[in-house]
Parts: C-alpha cells; structure tokens; sequence
C-alpha cells in the first residue's frame, strides 16, 4: 500500500475522494441526526418558491443521495489505496456532482444566489474529480 502512494495521480486522486467523502457525509449525517431542524429550516428557505410544497419529498432525496456520495467516495478512497480500482471513487464524484446540481437547482430557485454561489466550488471539485478518476 506504501508502494502506492509514490504515484502522485493516485494520491490525488484518494485525497480527492477522501475530501468528497468527509463533504458528503458530514452533510447528509447532519442531516440525519437534526432531520427536524433541517425540515423546519428548509420549509422556510423554500416558503415563497415554487418549490414550498416538496421539502418533505427533497430532504429525504437530497439525504439519501448525500450518504450514498460520501460512502462511495470513502469506499473509492479505499479502493484507490488497496488495488488502485477507481470505480467507487468515480461513482462518488459523479454522486457527488448529481447532488450538488441539485442544490444548486434549489438555491437559484428559492433566490439565493450567495448559496447559490457557494455550491460551485464544490461543483467544480466534483467534476474534476471525475476527471482524475476516468483517466
């Protein structure tokens, strides 16, 4: 495994998924844990958009979708550095990508373009990530 990380594409890579997966989990455990608070801040973020009715369909979707990036990204990160596979990674990343036009979608709705904003670094990490990983 040592061996493995003298190849800087490959620590990019791993380091890459690691920070999808610190990202993604952290999130979507918050969200698990304060699904309430999340709800009740939501409803009101959304409350003059046209998107008021479905926060109790997005929350649940936007959580799903928001472990599952991060347990590939983690799962991809350990692929990277026990065979060098890149599939969990990849599949992350596009996860990762997938969910953040999500929020991105509901920002520019709910007119929050500061939050709005915010997302594209993280956009921009998704799709490089995607990147790296399908080299």
């Amino acid at each position: 495994m040592l061996e493995r990380l003298s190849d800087p594409m490959l620590v990019a890579q791993c380091l890459t998924a690691l920070f999808l997966a610190i990202l993604f989990l952290q999130s979507g455990i918050d969200k698990v844990i304060d699904f309430s608070g999340n709800k009740a801040w939501l409803t009101s973020h959304f409350a003059k958009s046209p998107l008021r009715g479905q926060v109790s369909v997005m929350l649940p979707l936007v959580t799903l979708l928001e472990c599952a990036a991060g347990v590939l990204s983690l799962m991809g990160a350990i692929e990277l550095l026990t065979s060098g596979g890149r599939h969990f990674a990849l599949y992350g990343a596009q996860l990762a990508a997938l969910n953040i036009t999500m929020l991105f979608f509901g920002q520019r709705v709910a007119k929050d373009y500061v939050g709005a904003a915010a997302l594209v670094p993280y956009f921009i990490l998704s799709i490089g990530a995607i990147v790296l990983l399908a080299r």
